[in-house]
């Protein structure tokens, strides 16, 4: 899957920053383990302590007061926030709780992935089971199947824009 996104990418002159709490540079590995990701990995940002997130990507304080960093809207805010940090076309981020303990108010497994691009944010919650190690890996591999997602609905909505609307 990183493979494919770096080529997209690649291709279509874009770049992608990444944000991780819980992955902890995961996801900025798993990019960075394709040969040439450079031509397309801008950096990454490894908020692991709520306070990075705010004061380094700009997640707004009483959101994080009010609902903790377990939440969709810290996930949005936090890829918005790499992408315009790191000066991306598309920034991703993960939070979430990969355990041992609850954290939040939110259980063991309780992950938000968001993907921040020219068209928007989308984000999505996910509940995974499993160890730590195993909740981590999942949350890489769907935060880069959200991000190819919207880079082929991206790539769609540039083909229709050319075409006319037709």
């Amino acid at each position: 899957m990183a493979a494919y996104v770096l080529d997209v990418l690649a291709e279509s002159d874009q770049t992608v920053a990444v944000a991780e709490s819980l992955t902890g540079g995961l996801v900025a590995a798993e990019l960075t383990s394709v040969p040439g990701a450079s031509r397309s990995f801008r950096g990454s940002v490894t908020a692991y302590a709520t306070e990075v997130k705010q004061r380094v990507l700009g997640v707004d304080a009483e959101l994080l007061e009010a609902h903790g960093a377990v939440n969709a809207q810290v996930a949005e805010e936090m890829a918005a926030g790499v992408r315009r940090v790191l000066d991306a076309s598309w920034g991703v981020s993960t939070t979430g709780v990969a355990g041992p303990e609850p954290q939040d108010g939110q259980p063991v497994g309780t992950v938000f992935i968001a993907v921040a691009g020219p068209a928007g944010r989308k984000s999505a919650r996910l509940r995974l089971n499993g160890s730590r190690a195993e909740i981590r890996r999942e949350s890489v591999r769907t935060v880069l199947e959200l991000l190819s997602s919207e880079l082929r609905e991206n790539l769609r909505r540039q083909d229709t824009e050319r075409n006319g609307g037709i």
